[in-house]
């Protein structure tokens, strides 16, 4: 059965790194980083909300599209809101996957203080995203997401939880293989 593989977690937690380890061991698998759709989208800097809906529109489609190749989908995507995350789990169900969602966490100053790292070395993959963030506070923005997402999780009972904290990239990955593993 593919399965749809959800990523949660404030900026600059890992999400992404941890979804290019796996695809990079599971071949087949799509890597769909929603960052990374509504940065394709003309225009998108001036009007990332309303861009972001329509990047995460075709998110859906993408994910339920490859999911019905009898793949996995790897999702590294932030999410607040269970309304936001309603339409994946709804796109795994028409396809007959499995829908997990993994919460990558750490401590707030330590979560700030990776996206701060992460802005300031520029990584081409995150940094239009990331600038767009500085712009709307930065460090405030991810504190803020920390709040939003120790609120969302009670709503969120099947959610995994993976902290962080102390851990190299590889000893995060290898926490998420071990519940992907076991559930």
């Amino acid at each position: 059965m593919p399965r749809l593989i959800h990523l949660n977690g404030p900026s600059g937690i890992g999400k992404s790194t941890i979804a290019q380890a796996y695809v990079e061991q599971h071949p087949g698998v799509l890597n769909l980083d929603t960052d990374r759709v509504v940065c394709l989208i003309g225009g998108w800097r001036d009007t990332f909300f309303q861009t972001f809906k329509a990047a995460q529109l075709l998110a859906v489609a993408m994910a339920e599209t490859h999911l019905r190749t009898g793949h996995d989908v790897v999702m590294p995507q932030l999410a607040t809101r269970v309304v936001d995350v309603r339409p994946f789990e709804l796109a795994a169900d028409n396809c007959q996957a499995e829908y997990r969602e993994i919460l990558l966490t750490a401590e707030k100053s330590v979560a700030c203080g990776r996206f701060a790292e992460r802005a300031a070395n520029g990584d081409a993959a995150t940094k239009g995203v990331d600038d767009v963030l500085r712009e709307r506070g930065g460090t405030a923005v991810v504190e803020r997401i920390h709040d939003q997402l120790a609120a969302y999780m009670p709503q969120r009972p099947r959610c995994l939880v993976v902290p962080t904290d102390g851990r190299a990239p590889g000893e995060t990955y290898d926490a998420v293989l071990a519940h992907l593993r076991a559930g």
